[in-house]
C-alpha cells in the first residue's frame, strides 16, 4: 500500500476533500466559499493551498532569503484569513498547506501526496483578459489531465449565488 493510500484510509470515503488554491485574486473568495459550502453540505473537508512563487533573485543570498521569508509570512497570513472564513461557514478548521514553486507543479504534488483530495475548486477571473492564468493553464490541452475533477466557478458570483449553487 502506498503512503497516499494510507492517508486516504484515515478519511472515510464519503468525506470529500476540496482543495482550494489561495491567492490574492478577487475570485479566490468565490472559490473558497463554494468549497466551504460544498464541504458543509456533504460533510467534507477543505484543504487550502498557498503557493509561494520560486525566488528569482540569485545575486544576493541575504536578500533572497529575506524575500522568501516575507513571501512565506504573506502566505501564512493569507491562509489564516482564508481558514477563518472557512471555519465560519463549515465550523471546522481547514487543512493548511504552503508550498514553494510553480502553482501547477505544486497542485500536482499535493494531489500526489494526499489521495483523499477529491475535487479541485477554482474560480474564473472576470477580467476581459480571460479566466486567469491558473484556470487557463489547467484548462489547456497542453497540460496533462488532472486525476480528480476540477470545478471552476464564475468569479463574479455573490455569496447568495454561491450558496444557491451548493
Amino acid at each position: 500500500m502506498s503512503e497516499r493510500d494510507e492517508v486516504a484510509e484515515f478519511i472515510p470515503p464519503h468525506r470529500r476533500k476540496f482543495l482550494v488554491v489561495v491567492d490574492k485574486t478577487p475570485e479566490c473568495s468565490v472559490a473558497l466559499r463554494f468549497a466551504a459550502r460544498r464541504a458543509q453540505r456533504t460533510g467534507g473537508i477543505v484543504t487550502l493551498l498557498y503557493v509561494v512563487p520560486p525566488a528569482d533573485f540569485q545575486q544576493w543570498a541575504g536578500v533572497e532569503r529575506l524575500m522568501r521569508e516575507e513571501a512565506h509570512q504573506e502566505g501564512e497570513r493569507a491562509l489564516h484569513d482564508a481558514a477563518k472564513r472557512v471555519n465560519e461557514i463549515v465550523g471546522s478548521t481547514p487543512e493548511l498547506i504552503i508550498r514553494e514553486g510553480r502553482p501547477l507543479d505544486q497542485i500536482r504534488e499535493v494531489l500526489k501526496d494526499d489521495r483523499a483530495i477529491s475535487i479541485l475548486v477554482l474560480a474564473a477571473g472576470t477580467a476581459k483578459e480571460g479566466p486567469g492564468p491558473l484556470v487557463s493553464q489547467i484548462a489547456s490541452p497542453a497540460v496533462n489531465s488532472y486525476p480528480i475533477p476540477v470545478t471552476v466557478v464564475p468569479g463574479n458570483l455573490t455569496d447568495e449565488q454561491v450558496d444557491a449553487l451548493t
